[in-house]
């Protein structure tokens, strides 16, 4: 009896695994998306509904199957970024949801993390305090919460589509933060205003160990090259006015009000405003933060007089400039 035309494994075309993982890659190759491989893979692995280690790359693949892995790999074509396919992203220890309308976490954010969950480990108190500001996603709070014991986190977030994202995320691994005894409380709430009076967190002035923040930075007559990120990222969560630094001057003043002394500030920024930048660059601009009289009179600090100090920035995997740490003067 011979074998039906449909189901014969030598009439060529894509009727393995292999055989569609190879097509999308060389697809997604030739229209330029960045890092073809690993995108095909977790598009093929995603309409299996099956992880990736867990792919047999010479069973056969089902219509359905090929329909599915062929519907989200024309939308990746189309520069949708890989994570809104997948509807999840990943960043150190956890994976959260994203989606249109919030920013997704970006790989060099993790050393971002990293800083602040050293410094927080350390803090003197029996429960550390944290703070980020333009939490977006709450990436950066959930890391915070879930890596560093009995910690007590606060995320502020003023976009109400992120927010949501933000609830979203905090709400699935809510187990996790009070698993090792951490708080996470959201706000919505202006970071560059969230400590002025009649704010959400004016009551911390003073107390917080560490505030981190990968606030908008990207001047607004810019525009990225990347399609994923020009079309498909929130503006809100991109654009930091003329000069991309106008969010960065706000929550730097925010911090500087919510740090105890010894304090430390941890900030994201753009390859292009590290120290090289000069006057254009976040270390600068840090280093002549000063205290001006509303500030002076609520903290009691002198008017005129400089807020942070051991300012230093760091570099990214790649080598290039990506945040700044600066810590609180004494009072």
């Amino acid at each position: 009896m011979s074998t039906p035309w449909a189901e014969d494994p030598t009439r060529g075309g894509r009727t393995t695994v292999r055989d569609v993982l190879v097509d999308a890659e060389r697809r997604l190759e030739r229209a330029g998306v960045p890092s073809p491989a690993v995108d095909a893979a977790e598009i093929v692995s995603h309409a299996l509904g099956v992880p990736r280690g867990r792919m047999f790359l010479l069973d056969a693949m089902s219509e359905d199957d090929k329909v599915r892995v062929e519907q989200l790999l024309a939308r990746r074509l189309a520069r949708v970024p890989l994570q809104h396919l997948l509807g999840t992203a990943s960043f150190r220890y956890l994976e959260v949801a994203v989606g249109p309308g919030v920013f997704i976490p970006r790989p060099e954010t993790e050393l971002v993390a990293e800083a602040a969950i050293r410094d927080l480990m350390a803090a003197p108190g029996p429960r550390g305090v944290a703070v980020d500001l333009c939490s977006g996603s709450g990436i950066l709070a959930l890391a915070l919460a879930t890596e560093c014991p009995e910690s007590q986190v606060h995320a502020v977030e003023w976009d109400e589509a992120a927010l949501a994202w933000a609830r979203r995320n905090v709400d699935e691994h809510r187990s996790a933060i009070e698993g090792v005894g951490s708080s996470l409380t959201l706000h919505h709430a202006d970071a560059r205003r969230a400590a002025e009076p009649g704010e959400p967190l004016a009551e911390l002035i003073g107390t917080v160990d560490v505030v981190v923040s990968n606030p908008p930075y990207i001047p607004d007559r810019m525009v990225p090259r990347e399609p994923e990120v020009r079309d498909h990222e929130p503006h809100v969560a991109l654009f930091g006015g003329p000069d991309g630094l106008d969010v960065v001057r706000g929550v730097a003043r925010t911090a500087a009000l919510l740090l105890r002394p010894g304090g430390l500030l941890v900030i994201e920024h753009a390859d292009v405003q590290g120290d090289d930048a000069g006057p254009a660059g976040v270390p600068d601009l840090l280093r002549g933060l000063s205290a001006d009289p509303e500030f002076a009179r609520r903290t009691g600090a002198s008017p005129g007089s400089l807020l942070l100090d051991g300012i230093v920035d760091r570099l990214d995997l790649a080598g290039r400039p990506r945040f700044t740490l600066a810590r609180r003067r004494p009072r």
